[in-house]
């Protein structure tokens, strides 16, 4: 924008942050089955590391199962050791082409450590938000000060980027909230 700042470009890139912190929330293992909790594991695949999703369907036919189908017969193996050394905790039972993954109960200490990356996901949420923020701020200030926009425009459009600040962290607390539900429940 000529005169202060791309609002369009703040908001893309604040829902930017909101859609990583999903993902983010979304690999984390709250005892119930989902094919994105696979989605971090890396698979020596043909001479290369590949996403596991490149190499077999991921499903889940059970609330308390992951079921991975490899299309290679003679990726099998490579699978099932990526599975096991990926730290997650994963005990998968390899039958014929297929895995099996059962989910084991999450006990009270493993729940919290769970919150506890919660919150560090949210805390890296909130930041990139304000590093957008910062971004406009700047680009607001430069302008004013370049003569481009008055310093009425400024505090006008230093309010609304501020409002779309918090308008993007109260989204994230609000995720946040309700992932942590969804992992302290018993």
């Amino acid at each position: 924008m000529a005169d202060g700042v791309d609002f369009q470009d703040l908001n893309r890139r604040m829902e930017g942050a909101v859609t990583a912190f999903q993902h983010d929330l979304a690999s984390l293992r709250t005892g119930r089955a989902s094919a994105n909790l696979l989605d971090p594991i890396q698979v020596e695949a043909y001479g290369a590391a590949m996403p596991i999703n490149q190499v077999a369907t991921v499903s889940v036919p059970e609330p308390r199962m992951i079921s991975v189908s490899v299309w290679d017969k003679s990726m099998v193996s490579a699978v099932d050791k990526a599975i096991r050394e990926s730290n997650l905790g994963f005990n998968p039972i390899v039958d014929g082409t297929s895995l099996r993954i059962p989910l084991p109960e999450l006990n009270e200490e493993r729940r919290k450590e769970l919150v506890k990356i919660a919150h560090q996901y949210a805390e890296s949420a909130r930041v990139a938000a304000r590093h957008v923020r910062r971004d406009g701020m700047e680009h607001l200030k430069k302008a004013e000060k370049d003569s481009v926009i008055s310093q009425d425009d400024l505090h006008v459009q230093s309010d609304r980027v501020q409002k779309m600040t918090d308008e993007t962290i109260a989204a994230i607390d609000k995720m946040l909230v309700g992932k942590e539900a969804e992992i302290m429940q018993v």
